[in-house]
């Protein structure tokens, strides 16, 4: 399984309801359903991925994010989780907005554009960067909001949610102390755990 699959899989108790978003080929819904007895859904929009969770035995349904979660109730599900997918989205705040709407946690991991790296690489070349870990120029990239941790963790804020946890990792997935005092600088990747604790109605605006 994929490393940050790995790590993600950790926080999700067991016997939990999943919301999975932009599930993929639907490895972290099967990994769970087997050693974690977790039901739930995907959500893709890649046909041949959705093929792959249907030969997997994975409950998925073919939808654009973008559209929101409209067919689910409120508080449907124990987790939400949206591995790689924020920054590519075109409403991230109407997203997040409906995972806490239909989630009593969301798990969330995106590329930090606050990292070191890229600052060096636009410092000294003045273009955008273009590296193994963003392996895309600036006009071919599915990247279309450029997001730091920083940015992230206002956004919350502004949602009225609350960080539970939050992981910086480089690209292999591996923290340490360097990326616990200044995440921002030397995190590659996000992982973060978010509730919407901090809304006075339990739940988010759109």
């Amino acid at each position: 399984m994929r490393a940050d699959l790995e790590i993600i899989q950790e926080w999700i108790p067991a016997g939990s309801q999943v919301l999975d978003l932009g599930c993929g080929d639907g490895e972290l819904l099967a990994h769970l359903r087997e050693h974690k007895q977790v039901g739930g859904y995907g959500l893709e929009i890649d046909p041949d991925k959705i093929a792959t969770c249907i030969s997997r035995g994975v409950n998925v349904i073919e939808q654009n994010l973008d559209e929101g979660l409209g067919n689910f109730a409120d508080n449907s599900f124990d987790v939400v989780v949206m591995t790689q997918s924020l920054q590519a989205l075109k409403y991230p705040d109407r997203v997040l907005a409906e995972m806490l709407r239909v989630g009593k946690t969301c798990i969330i991991t995106f590329p930090n554009f606050g990292h070191w790296r890229c600052r060096w690489y636009l410092t000294t070349k003045g273009r955008m960067p273009v590296s193994d870990f963003l392996p895309y120029t600036w006009y071919n990239t599915p990247n279309i909001h450029f997001c730091t941790f920083e940015d992230f963790e206002r956004l919350c804020l502004q949602q009225g949610a609350k960080v539970e946890a939050r992981l910086a990792v480089d690209h292999a997935h591996r923290h340490n102390l360097g990326s616990r005092l200044w995440p921002n600088l030397l995190g590659e990747i996000g992982i973060y755990r978010v509730s919407g604790a901090g809304l006075a109605d339990g739940r988010a605006a759109v």
